[in-house]
């Protein structure tokens, strides 16, 4: 049996978070994803779902690095501020015609604030006759997130049901 890092902790966490509201019916879950890159010794997990009503994607990942592993686990090197994840969150749109960038920006930043580094990205393919876009909205928060934290990561549930019920 091992001692469970900083990351497996807050993964557990989130990932338990998201699926009792798959069970209550609150939302879907789309895709699951736990990777571990054995060539730079990080992890990463996301999970993606949506409303049961809309299309609308989110996705939250968490990932760490191995400085945030060795962090924890090498306590000689006195740097456990370290120890800790990374959180983004994607929000998937497809729609016929182009969206209204600005009020979406608007949505976005009255939910989850400035402090957030916020992007948006529309994609098509101009050789589809029906030309539907896609547009990527990435909330990055920047920072290092601690197990200090764990209550935010599963507060931040209700502001990401939120900004899909508002992007429907």
């Amino acid at each position: 049996m091992f001692d469970p890092t900083a990351f497996d902790n807050m993964k557990v966490v989130i990932e338990g978070a998201f699926y009792d509201l798959d069970l209550k019916g609150d939302i879907v879950i789309t895709d699951r994803n736990d990777l571990f890159n054995m060539a730079k010794m990080s992890r990463s997990f996301d999970i993606s779902f949506r409303l049961p009503y809309d299309t609308v994607i989110a996705k939250v990942e968490i990932s760490s690095k191995m400085i945030n592993l060795a962090a924890e686990l090498l306590p000689a090197i006195k740097n456990e501020r370290q120890a800790g994840v990374f959180v983004r969150l994607e929000f998937i749109l497809k729609q016929e015609k182009e969206l209204n960038y600005q009020e979406v920006k608007h949505i976005l930043l009255d939910i989850w604030g400035e402090d957030r580094d916020i992007s948006l990205s529309s994609h098509y393919n101009p050789l589809e006759s029906d030309k539907n876009l896609s547009t990527l909205l990435t909330i990055d928060f920047g920072r290092l997130i601690t197990e200090d934290q764990m209550d935010d990561l599963v507060e931040m549930t209700n502001f990401i049901i939120t900004t899909l019920e508002r992007l429907c």
